[in-house]
């Protein structure tokens, strides 16, 4: 089973942006715990980071055929893009919508997402552990789906 992580803009910056929001954990930090996990699992996750959105949904684009999932942290892109939301559907990857913030408790333009009404699930407000909470979330779908 191939799990694809992206993260859209700013999220290279965790750990030293907004602290008091995102938290102390760097991307690398979480991505390293999550590697273990996925080997823990006998899954293959693969990590993908970028401030650009054609960058972004070049990576989705890519994963067709090759991941069984996709989770996405897709950032402020999450409120704007609708490039990542037609690469989303047009890829039929299933994903899960990842959030370290509960955007609900925040500013009225975080509350929208173009992602949301087609993800599996969605993550959102446990800070790191949201990746974590969203990993469980898909690779148990996944699983469930494959054993149809």
């Amino acid at each position: 089973m191939h799990i694809l992580l992206l993260n859209g803009p700013n999220l290279n910056l965790l750990g030293k942006r907004e602290p008091s929001v995102y938290g102390f954990d760097t991307l690398e930090s979480i991505q390293t715990r999550l590697k273990e996990k996925a080997y823990k699992e006998e899954v293959c996750i693969d990590f993908f980071q970028s401030n650009s959105e054609g960058a972004l949904v070049d990576q989705i684009q890519k994963s067709i055929g090759a991941a069984d999932g996709i989770m996405i942290n897709a950032g402020a892109y999450t409120h704007t893009s609708i490039a990542l939301r037609d690469a989303l559907l047009g890829s039929q990857i299933p994903y899960v919508e990842v959030h370290l913030s509960n955007t609900f408790a925040r500013e009225e333009f975080r509350h929208k997402s173009l992602l949301a009404d087609n993800a599996i699930g969605i993550v959102s407000g446990f800070g790191a552990s949201s990746y974590f909470l969203a990993f469980d979330g898909i690779l148990t779908f996944l699983r469930k789906k494959e054993s149809k």
